[in-house]
């Protein structure tokens, strides 16, 4: 079961909690959804200098709460709060165009990534911006099982997807070191999927970080 299906998804109330944290009746459940879903894409791309790992939102009555989780908190911050300020205007302007709610109370609140090389999501992307810049994906490769190894993970394991290296057929290539238990629930398995453009076209990057959990 553990590799036919998202190894977060499967952890959902056990290990891993929801992104997006309210309730909603049947009419406005599905506005505040697609609300969430385009907020969390434009962050993502947004912050992605900031080394962007996470977005999670929580709403109240007239208060929604953004938590961002960053590798580069400095970066969101800006100098003097400069950043966080111009963030907090340009969250406050979506919400003024695609919300049925009106004002919203905004807050938002960042968190640092303590170790970027035990992000899953973090060390995909890496990978991703590697091979879209045409270095070898095998050394890439490597050199993420070394880094993701060092920071102290139990299990790590890469799957790339596609035309690797500009090859005429597709195909599949993994990389693993150490176990990851992808059918035992209680156990936190990291995962990420992110695509790769190279010239030849879309190269999927797939990491499964595992990490034991202190008994």
């Amino acid at each position: 079961m553990g590799q036919k299906i998202h190894p977060k998804g499967f952890r959902l109330g056990v290990v891993y909690t929801w992104s997006s944290r309210w309730f909603a009746d049947k009419k406005t459940y599905k506005s505040l959804l697609l609300s969430d879903v385009n907020l969390r894409k434009i962050l993502m791309n947004r912050l992605k200098n900031a080394g962007i790992a996470h977005v999670e939102l929580e709403r109240s009555i007239n208060k929604i709460k953004i938590i961002l989780h960053v590798s580069r908190p400095g970066v969101v911050i800006g100098r003097g709060g400069s950043g966080l300020e111009e963030l907090k205007k340009f969250v406050e302007h979506y919400f003024h165009e695609n919300e049925i709610q009106s004002k919203l109370k905004i807050e938002l609140s960042v968190e640092p990534v303590k170790e970027p090389n035990l992000n899953a999501y973090l060390v995909a992307v890496n990978i991703a911006d590697q091979i879209a810049r045409r270095i070898p994906h095998k050394r890439v490769c490597l050199s993420a099982l070394d880094r993701v190894e060092g920071a102290g993970a139990d299990g790590v394991k890469i799957l790339l997807s596609g035309r690797i290296a500009g090859a005429e057929i597709a195909r599949r290539e993994k990389y693993a070191r150490g176990s990851v238990p992808l059918s035992t629930i209680r156990e936190a398995v990291d995962f990420a999927a992110v695509p790769s453009l190279t010239k030849s076209g879309y190269v999927g990057v797939k990491v499964w970080i595992y990490k034991k959990t202190k008994s």
